[in-house]
């Protein structure tokens, strides 16, 4: 995929975003970056659209076919590549704490306890977590989403009148995901550590030895791999056998003296892209442990916070927090 002689430094096209990157992914090929000002940005000519008004925007998440972003004004707000905007819902006087986007259309957002489902016909559902919704994920098979919370996670299937199941785990659980194939579901917590789940028999796994908090996952096209933020390299555990991590090493993946802040795997090849607190990333390859520049350490444009691959991993998109951008394109 990638030739070691080239410098893919040189194959990085600038993005002037001009303000904190929520999140930089690509669309139907073009590329759309959501910023903390409430701006959204379109293509690689940067068409400036503000969906949330004069709001600011304070999570993001997409999928191939929107941009779905929660504001403190209130607002959920979908971004669709040729620049229209829908507002799927809207928490009067509440800021928006986490948001998630499903199969078939289905949304998720969440403000303090409440969380509200949507499905892709419109309908929805609320819930009341226990405390603080922090993290949304869906399944990846199935309308079922998980809710990270104070000592656990909820696992809720919104089309049924049933209470949702009950993950628990003592401490406060940040973000949190569903493994490709649905048979793991992991979090990151406010101690520094990662804290899994089998899901067919509510084992739980204990990842530890972060120096600090996990806020990005990734996982492998194959999902056998899932690549986290929090340390001086890229910790990628194994999922591939039944146990998952237990008993395993992780992999570390582009070592250096800063403090990875991104992750995003390719999205066909067993290749992670890392972003770092000092504004570098590298491509690494799992299978030799090879490692590729993209963007050398910048001072005073802060740290890697979102990137992403388009459809056939040959396009690059991220974004830092004092409002760099750019794209990647391999040969």
């Amino acid at each position: 995929m990638i030739d070691a002689t080239e410098s893919l430094t040189q194959r990085v096209e600038p993005l002037e975003a001009g303000e904190h990157v929520i999140s930089a992914r690509f669309l139907n090929e073009e590329p759309i970056i959501a910023l903390s000002d409430g701006s959204v940005l379109l293509g690689m000519n940067a068409l400036r659209i503000k969906p949330h008004g004069n709001g600011a925007i304070l999570v993001a998440v997409s999928d191939d076919t929107m941009l779905l972003t929660g504001g403190d004004d209130g607002q959920i707000v979908a971004t669709k590549a040729d620049g229209s905007v829908s507002i799927l819902g809207n928490e009067k006087g509440k800021w928006i704490d986490a948001v998630a986007i499903g199969p078939s259309g289905a949304t998720a957002w969440s403000t303090g306890k409440k969380v509200v489902a949507r499905d892709g016909k419109g309908g929805l559902k609320e819930w009341l977590a226990p405390t603080t919704a922090q993290g949304l994920s869906f399944s990846h098979k199935g309308y079922r989403l998980a809710i990270s919370h104070y000592n656990g996670v909820s696992l809720w299937f919104p089309n049924t009148e049933g209470k949702p199941e009950f993950r628990e785990w003592k401490g406060s659980h940040l973000d949190v995901t569903f493994s490709p194939d649905g048979r793991f579901l992991v979090t990151s917590m406010q101690e520094n550590t990662l804290h899994g789940w089998r899901l067919s028999d509510g084992k739980d796994m204990r990842m530890s030895g972060y120096p600090s908090k996990t806020r990005s996952f990734s996982w492998s096209h194959d999902g056998y791999w899932l690549a986290t933020s929090g340390a001086d390299a890229a910790i990628v555990w194994p999922f591939k056998d039944k146990d998952g991590p237990m008993g395993k090493a992780p992999r570390e993946c582009g070592v250096r003296h800063s403090k990875v802040s991104a992750v995003s795997f390719h999205p066909r090849a067993l290749v992670v892209a890392i972003g770092y607190e000092d504004g570098c990333i590298l491509l690494c390859r799992l299978t030799d442990g090879a490692e590729l520049l993209v963007r050398p350490a910048v001072q005073n444009e802060g740290r890697v916070t979102s990137m992403g691959w388009n459809k056939t991993g040959n396009r690059l998109i991220f974004g830092t927090e004092e409002g760099a951008a750019g794209v990647l394109t391999l040969p």
